[in-house]
């Protein structure tokens, strides 16, 4: 059934904006190293790096209609998570449509498709990560839906969950969770700087994390080179 389902619930919008503080990697890293999108799914340019709560779009191939229809669905604080249902390089996404979901205040885009208008879309600071860059055309004639469950680029999505992107890519974080997994990206932050310390100071990681002992056990050995004398 094609749907859009309205007034969703979305996670803690101060929890949401609070991942801002942390990188993809940390928190990819920091809940059991799940929920990171395909690495096909790549900024379309460098120094972005956002968080905020998803809007879901079903789309067919080619046809980006539903993505008008989702703007109305959008707040401040949003991010636009857009998946074909079969796969596509249409560029579905541009500047105009750019332009009106940042007067809503949606901080950006995730589609596993094409979007276009790059340089313009740089030059607006409206960060999109997609699965390519194509100016071939979409259409508008088929529904989908707006809010509903969806995979995108391996990932199962489902509305008002958490998204995370950076240069790195973009990780998703299930609502529900999004308390417990902020705080174990925030120990997992002040850990790795301990550790980057303790580098600085030369120590070697062999040591810092143990390593010597298993390295052992798995049979590594160390001999020195034959003299040349």
């Amino acid at each position: 059934m094609d749907v859009v389902v309205q007034n969703i619930c979305r996670a803690d919008r101060s929890a949401a904006d609070d991942f801002a503080e942390y990188s993809v990697a940390t928190v990819h890293e920091a809940q059991a190293r799940t929920g990171l999108l395909a690495a096909r799914i790549k900024p379309i340019y460098v120094g972005a790096h956002i968080s905020g709560t998803a809007v879901t779009v079903s789309v067919p191939p080619a046809d980006n209609w539903m993505i008008h229809v989702a703007v109305e669905q959008c707040q401040e604080g949003d991010v636009l998570v857009v998946a074909p249902t079969s796969p596509s390089c249409a560029g579905y996404f541009g500047e105009l449509l750019a332009t009106a979901l940042m007067a809503r205040g949606v901080r950006g885009l995730v589609i596993d498709a094409g979007c276009r208008d790059v340089a313009e879309l740089a030059r607006m600071g409206f960060p999109v990560w997609s699965r390519c860059v194509s100016a071939t055309g979409t259409v508008k004639e088929t529904l989908g839906s707006v809010n509903v469950p969806l995979v995108c680029a391996g990932q199962w999505i489902e509305p008002g969950d958490v998204i995370i992107a950076d240069d790195d890519g973009v990780v998703v974080v299930a609502r529900r969770k999004a308390a417990e997994v902020l705080k174990a990206s925030k120990l997992r932050k002040e850990k790795e700087a301990v550790t980057r310390k303790r580098y600085q100071a030369g120590e070697l990681s062999l040591d810092v994390h143990g390593m010597r002992d298993r390295l052992a056990r798995k049979g590594l050995t160390y001999v020195d080179a034959a003299s040349k004398d």
